[in-house]
């Protein structure tokens, strides 16, 4: 039957995402380290599922640039150098400065259209960035990159309202926490390294300030970079 062939390839594709997003969050909470093999059969044992979901979840994890594929040894964890994570921090410099500059004033004057969506999207925003911003302060890694992660897709869509501009903010922050993770969680003290101006830029756009917006997210990103030299400096690559 038709509708029996469609309904396997959509269980399948859902099995695949699901398998993806948890290999993501293990490369990202770091339990998946840098240059760490596997293959498929691995996984699928692991999972207790067949070989052709966690094929589709591994080659989407390539295409997104966490994992590398060899043709007879597997699959590995994508190992990020400094100088990788210094073009991603200056990529989403590039891309923001326009972003902010170009559409906040235009998500201000989206606050006063009779959309009760927006109101609901914006407290979701600042929640997740008063969250972010907690875990941040506190030290906490793990809880730190689920809420920073959603914070800023969500902003993004609103501020940009351009689906293909969103996802590619959200595909370099992944890559940038999956590089930055191994390393902070090898730092001593974490207080001061971990960005938590998350609250700061959703007022800015609030309020239809482009210059305030721009001039937190560069200082984000200037504090990035100053990690980035102090890490380079430090381990010598």
């Amino acid at each position: 039957m038709p509708g029996t062939s469609a309904n396997s390839a959509v269980t399948r594709s859902t099995l695949s995402r699901q398998i993806a997003d948890a290999l993501r969050d293990e490369v990202l909470a770091g339990r998946l380290r840098p240059g760490q093999e596997f293959t498929v059969k691995q996984i699928a044992e692991q999972y207790g599922v067949s070989a052709t979901p966690v094929r589709e979840a591994l080659v989407d994890l390539c295409a997104q640039g966490l994992l590398d594929s060899d043709q007879h040894r597997g699959f590995r964890v994508h190992r990020f150098s400094v100088a990788d994570y210094r073009q991603m921090v200056e990529a989403r410099m590039l891309v923001a400065d326009g972003l902010f500059r170009g559409h906040t004033p235009r998500a201000r004057a989206a606050l006063h259209e009779p959309d009760p969506g927006l109101g609901v999207v914006l407290v979701s925003i600042r929640r997740r960035g008063e969250a972010a911003a907690r875990a941040a302060l506190a030290g906490d890694l793990d809880v730190l990159i689920g809420y920073d992660l959603r914070y800023w897709r969500e902003l993004s869509r609103l501020v940009a309202r351009n689906d293909p501009i969103a996802d590619f903010l959200h595909r370099l922050r992944v890559q940038a926490w999956a590089f930055s993770v191994p390393h902070l969680r090898a730092e001593r003290a974490l207080h001061g390294w971990l960005w938590s101006g998350h609250v700061d830029l959703i007022d800015a756009v609030t309020r239809g300030d482009a210059e305030a917006a721009i001039g937190v997210v560069r200082a984000y990103n200037a504090h990035a970079l100053e990690w980035a030299d102090r890490l380079e400096a430090r381990t010598g690559r």
